[in-house]
């Protein structure tokens, strides 16, 4: 054998035992890494582009914890979370939001059509236009306000405080109003359109104050915090209270012996929240501060004009002025089916306490796609669940043709 032969092995099984040492070094590493990721092209092998990262729960450990374990967790990181208190309070706020609304576009329509025809109950919904037309007056709930006593709060607190005082008279006056609808329903379309046009500023203010109350890393729950809170206070006013308010309902499932009234009254219901107002606000004066840097967040102070003429300005923009064309439009598709489907059903027959028991099913679909699509709507195609649900809706609204 030659020398340059023996030479040429000689430098193979040195490059061969380089190989294996370098295998041995690298699973010696690996042992230490518990994933390794090759970043960049299949052609680009240089260790420099070698990463790695280390998952601190076992994989196998979370599929085995199941869903009823994952759940347990997020709640256990939402109670730790340092914006815990201040995500309990939002949904408070929304919540008492969420008790008008169900009086107003549930409740009392269906407690009314018994007694009016659809042209009077159409009157009384001109009681929840407030929440449509609210941003005509919300720059003077941006601007005017005590620096001292806080942003939001200076609005919150009055607000929640006379709906508190309209929710205790009409306690106390609303049975006998709703007893013979026909000679007061001016007077109950005025009383629902105040309590709903007092809930549509707070809902404004509280919307502003969501944006400063919660941490960066949170923001994200504002928009859930709203979703939990006013559908819970909606199905309090519409599903819960229908169904107490029923004879039938109470008669077969609440009392021992039959009686000619349900188990809860709507004079009785509206004085209980009248008191809840009163507590939650009490909390907001004496024990919740709002930080002047909360009060001062989002740039500069306009006055009034200015505000209004920013508006002007925004809805001028040509992207503005056709989302603003879409949701002048958008409902027209589902607007009836929306509006008198279920008057129609009791008109029928079907009773209300039956119908407001078939919310059941719409309330935790609420819950559970509100948390959803806010999550969903993050991404770069934020409008994509929008646009889903609208053709989904239509279709119901088709078949419910």
């Amino acid at each position: 054998m030659s020398k340059k032969t023996r030479r040429r092995g000689k430098d193979t099984s040195n490059s061969n035992s380089h190989s294996a040492m370098g295998r041995d070094s690298n699973e010696e590493e690996s042992a230490h890494m518990d994933v390794g990721i090759t970043i960049g092209s299949s052609r680009e092998h240089s260790p420099e582009r070698k990463y790695a990262f280390q998952i601190e729960e076992d994989p196998r450990s979370h599929d085995a914890a199941g869903v009823l374990g994952r759940t347990a967790q997020k709640w256990r990181r939402l109670y730790n979370n340092k914006d815990f208190g201040n995500i309990v309070l939002l949904i408070s706020l929304y919540w008492l939001q969420g008790i008008p609304l169900g009086l107003a576009h549930g409740s009392i329509p269906f407690l009314l059509k018994e007694k009016l025809s659809f042209a009077q109950v159409g009157l009384f919904s001109l009681a929840g236009y407030p929440y449509s037309l609210k941003l005509f007056w919300s720059p003077f709930v941006d601007s005017l306000y005590n620096r001292s006593f806080g942003r939001r709060k200076s609005w919150i607190v009055p607000i929640q405080l006379a709906l508190a005082l309209a929710f205790w008279w009409m306690g106390t006056h609303i049975d006998s109003l709703v007893r013979n609808p026909a000679d007061s329903i001016h007077e109950i379309m005025y009383l629902f359109l105040l309590i709903v046009f007092l809930g549509a500023t707070q809902d404004i203010a509280v919307d502003g104050w969501a944006l400063t109350l919660l941490s960066k890393e949170n923001l994200s729950y504002a928009s859930t915090c709203q979703t939990v809170g006013i559908n819970c206070g909606y199905f309090l006013s519409f599903t819960v209270f229908l169904a107490l308010n029923s004879v039938e309902f109470s008669n077969k499932y609440i009392f021992s012996e039959p009686r000619v009234e349900g188990f809860l009254q709507l004079g009785p219901y509206m004085a209980f929240w009248a008191a809840m107002y009163v507590v939650v606000t009490a909390y907001l004066a004496l024990f919740k501060a709002e930080d002047a840097e909360e009060s001062s967040a989002g740039g500069a102070d306009y006055g009034i004009v200015e505000t209004y003429k920013t508006i002007w300005r925004i809805c001028r923009l040509p992207h503005m002025q056709q989302l603003i064309a879409v949701l002048l439009f958008a409902k027209i598709g589902f607007i009836a089916n929306d509006s008198t489907t279920q008057l129609k059903l009791i008109e029928r027959g079907l009773h209300r306490e039956d119908m407001a028991l078939a919310v059941l099913i719409d309330f935790p679909v609420q819950i559970f796609f509100g948390y959803y699509a806010a999550r969903w709507s993050q991404g770069a195609s934020k409008m994509r669940p929008w646009r889903i649900a609208f053709i989904l809706r239509l279709m119901c609204g088709v078949l419910a043709m």
